[in-house]
């Protein structure tokens, strides 16, 4: 069984978009998803620099944007995939990919989310930091003792912890017993209280958005069960950015539904690692750029 993995955000570089568009195919698709969001998209990917592609309503769009040239590119090489799931923005993505919401659809929600959540953030100084090692349990009583929320619960020995920037730095300076605190380049605490604001947003705008049910097994970050409900999957994806991502049960499922592989969308990479560590055995291919493709089908192929 091979499962397709969609990133989230903070996955983006600058200039990643780059040999994604020397393709007329993927510049016109491209063109599409710009429309869609209401964004340059090609520049961007290409030309903008870290600072600018780190804000939220860019980002956000960028990723999931990314994540559908490399999943079109993929089915056009002929690749068949059994499921598909996405990390927190990862999550529009693989709605696309299941044949949820249309990629125009796709396109324009992740719009609403990314400017709703920039704004949520603007509002009061917050940020997210991975904590690596120690005892889960430790961790979050630890981070709930500062006011601090899980927000991610990556599998692999990561939690990622948000909320108020000075209490992050108290975390930093003492951290719970065996672990270590990363700062992480996002601009808020998303997947907390402090979203809520752009949950309601969502919940207004989510009526306009026609769904389907799923073509394909697809899982939610909200307790890693599947989904078989289109419309069920939409109400998910509103709630997601004020409640905590489960990528731990994510994998679970994938585990207990005998995956055989993992392939990560682009711009992988952060999917793929947290599998080596919470699906170790399970062979994996990061599809970061074309040229990965091949390696990716013959994935694909090894476990036909």
């Amino acid at each position: 069984m091979i499962v397709v993995v969609c990133p989230g955000q903070g996955s983006q570089t600058p200039g990643f978009l780059t040999p994604w568009l020397a393709s007329p195919e993927n510049v016109a698709l491209l063109s599409d998803y710009s429309q869609a969001a209401g964004l340059d998209l090609a520049a961007h990917g290409t030309t903008s620099d870290a600072e600018t592609i780190r804000d939220t309503a860019v980002a956000q769009p960028l990723i999931v944007a990314a994540g559908l040239l490399a999943l079109n590119a993929l089915r056009a090489a002929g690749a068949t995939i059994d499921g598909i799931a996405g990390h927190s923005v990862g999550e529009i993505t693989a709605a696309a990919g299941a044949g949820i919401l249309s990629p125009d659809d796709a396109m324009q929600f992740v719009s609403e989310r990314a400017v709703a959540m920039a704004q949520a953030a603007a509002a009061t100084p917050t940020s997210m930091s991975a904590v690596l090692g120690g005892d889960a349990d430790d961790v979050v009583t630890r981070a709930e003792s500062l006011g601090l929320q899980a927000a991610n619960y990556n599998g692999g020995g990561q939690i990622v912890i948000a909320g108020a920037t000075d209490a992050l730095a108290r975390l930093a300076d003492e951290p719970p017993a065996g672990a270590r605190v990363i700062p992480l380049q996002v601009a808020g605490a998303f997947h907390t209280r402090y979203m809520e604001p752009a949950r309601e947003w969502l919940a207004g705008a989510a009526g306009a958005f026609a769904t389907s049910n799923p073509t394909l097994p697809v899982w939610t970050n909200n307790d890693g069960s599947r989904v078989e409900s289109g419309a069920r999957f939409l109400e998910l994806l509103v709630g997601q950015v004020a409640s905590p991502v489960r990528w731990d049960l994510c994998m679970d499922s994938f585990s207990a539904a005998g995956v055989t592989g993992i392939i990560e969308l682009a711009p992988a990479g952060a999917l793929v690692g947290l599998a080596r560590r919470g699906l170790k055995g399970v062979p994996s291919v990061a599809i970061k750029t074309p040229d990965d493709i091949p390696a990716a089908i013959a994935l694909i192929e090894q476990n036909a």
